[in-house]
């Protein structure tokens, strides 16, 4: 339960302000179907995290507990700096309108996902716990709870929302998993 949790906390915080968030501002407001657009945000983000977590299960086959443990704390706290760090959005993202509204969500959601920092959060946390169901359902559960409200309310929460303040939220949170995690408290988990 504490890998579902905390994955889907670290996502949704992470998600506030990032670019695959301004995508489902843009895309709710360009096609103005919500539906489509939140199923299609579903499949890519169940895609894209399920590759993430695979690759971090994997790389827990590699390496060392003690080398895994160092490179996760570190991994955390990189996290942190990068979640401070505001997100630009390309247009190019989405424009890609000839697929329809579920494609477009689907290939444009999967494409600016890629190298995001919460794909990136998705392999170091199925890393962490080595559950890559739970972890894959949490991140992508943190997905939809931060955008699906996106799609839906748009503008109207857009500009009310404290995105500074998650962002300094989130990034403490990925402080203290990678400081927790260097001082051992994954020791329960083999590293």
């Amino acid at each position: 339960m504490e890998a579902f949790l905390v994955s889907t906390g670290i996502v949704a915080l992470a998600e506030i302000g990032d670019k695959t968030q301004l995508l489902a501002f843009i895309l709710a407001a360009k096609f103005r179907k919500p539906v489509p657009i939140i199923v299609g945000i579903l499949v890519a983000t169940l895609v894209n995290h399920g590759f993430a977590g695979a690759v971090g299960t994997w790389v827990t086959t590699l390496v060392g507990p003690e080398t895994l443990r160092w490179v996760l704390g570190v991994s955390f706290i990189a996290m942190a700096i990068w979640t401070l760090i505001p997100d630009k959005f390309d247009e190019e993202d989405a424009k890609l309108a000839r697929f329809g509204v579920f494609g477009t969500t689907v290939v444009a959601f999967f494409l600016a996902e890629m190298g995001d920092k919460t794909q990136i959060a998705t392999v170091a946390l199925a890393a962490q716990y080595q559950d890559l169901a739970v972890v894959v359902a949490g991140t992508t559960f943190g997905m939809m709870l931060a955008n699906v409200p996106a799609v839906i309310l748009g503008d109207r929460i857009a500009h009310r929302m404290p995105v500074r303040l998650v962002h300094a939220v989130a990034a403490a949170i990925f402080a203290i998993l990678g400081l927790a995690t260097l001082f051992g408290a994954g020791a329960s988990l083999g590293f």
